[in-house]
């Protein structure tokens, strides 16, 4: 009811802002004819005076001649203000469009509209059917009811997998650690947070989610997600010819329907791409089928001991052979990623001695460092 009366009173407003001049000439023909009037008594005035006297007949024919005066130019005047007198038809269709239009407007909308549909602020469409909500207000009944109700571990676990659907990573990852806390460790959350976590560092996987994929193997060791992603903290690692590896271990085991299959597959096609160079710098051979099943066999600290192993070995190779672009960028990436970044900070200045700060190469590397938070320094 409120909307509509405020609705009135603006309409009445901008009518009268349009109206109020249309009936201002009207007031100036009422002030011409007072005028003619006053002319009037003032020659009554002075025939008077002279007739009595009072004044010199000189003085009352000028005293005339100027009222004359006075009275001509007020019929100058009337004759123009009749002249728009003329034009009141155009005047009075003015007013009527003025009137006509709220009217119109207000007519119609009550023919075709819904005038009598009630308002619905935010606290009444979250309280309708869930089935006639958008997601948005879905989300936003959710988070109200968090809010009042914090320890729903039922509805943390709801609401994270949908943040991480949208693209709110960061609350993904509270959602997630909220129903790890109160309802305890299942596989999908710990590879949900995992998931997060990488989300909200831009795609790596740093340590804290590689301990929940690693949490989440722990109670189901085939689950996909959490293999897939450790296979690519591998890559990211500078290792993709364990990433390969562990890539295809996955693709053997998913079933030919799996949504899993297709990201696999690409993964795999593109590690090797990127392995065949890598081999070739290294000078090391294939994996053989005993190497792939005693990486696959290994246990986390072991992994990360071999990692580590090969990082230095890579290390070692360029202190040898400086002018090897892509090495230095998976040496880069391999430690910061271990979390060694004061070798990471050494390992680029290095590589900037090599290969040249401005060179193609020295931007790549420049890029690389902003992207994994490293200091870049002239």
């Amino acid at each position: 009811m409120l909307f509509w009366v405020i609705a009135a009173v603006l309409t009445l407003g901008a009518s009268l802002a349009v109206l109020l001049p249309l009936t201002r000439r009207a007031e100036g023909e009422a002030d011409a004819s007072h005028d003619l009037e006053v002319y009037r008594d003032q020659l009554g005035e002075v025939d008077r005076d002279a007739a009595r006297g009072l004044i010199a007949p000189s003085d009352a024919e000028l005293a005339r001649a100027e009222i004359a005066r006075r009275i001509i130019k007020l019929d100058a005047e009337s004759a123009r203000q009749s002249k728009k007198t003329s034009q009141l038809a155009p005047r009075q269709v003015g007013v009527l469009a003025v009137l006509a239009v709220p009217l119109l407007s207000w007519g119609i909308y009550a023919a075709i509209g819904s005038p009598s549909v009630p308002s619905q602020p935010l606290s009444a469409r979250l309280s309708q059917k869930p089935a006639d909500s958008s997601v948005d207000e879905l989300i936003a009944r959710a988070e109200a009811h968090l809010v009042a109700n914090p320890s729903d571990g039922r509805g943390w676990d709801v609401l994270a997998p949908v943040y991480l659907r949208i693209g709110r990573a960061n609350d993904a990852v509270t959602a997630y650690r909220n129903a790890i806390r109160i309802l305890g460790s299942t596989t999908a959350r710990q590879a949900g947070l995992g998931e997060a976590i990488a989300g909200s560092a831009g795609g790596i996987v740093t340590s804290d989610a590689r301990v929940a994929f690693e949490a989440a193997l722990k109670l189901e060791p085939a689950d996909p997600k959490a293999r897939y992603f450790l296979a690519l903290a591998f890559a990211q690692e500078g290792k993709i010819a364990d990433a390969a590896t562990a890539w295809r271990l996955l693709a053997e085991s998913l079933p030919v329907d799996s949504p899993w299959r297709a990201a696999t597959d690409q993964a795999i096609a593109q590690a090797e791409a990127r392995a065949a160079p890598s081999k070739e710098t290294a000078g090391a051979p294939a994996p053989s089928q005993d190497d792939i099943d005693a990486a696959a066999s290994m246990s986390s600290g072991d992994r990360t001991a071999m990692i580590e192993g090969m990082v230095a070995t890579l290390d070692e190779k360029l202190r040898q052979n400086p002018r090897d672009p892509e090495g230095w960028l998976r040496l880069v990436r391999s430690y910061q990623v271990l979390g060694k970044t004061d070798l990471a900070q050494a390992a680029l200045g290095r590589a900037y001695a090599a290969l040249g700060r401005d060179s193609e190469d020295g931007r790549k590397l420049t890029e690389l460092a902003g992207s994994l938070g490293l200091k870049v320094t002239e």
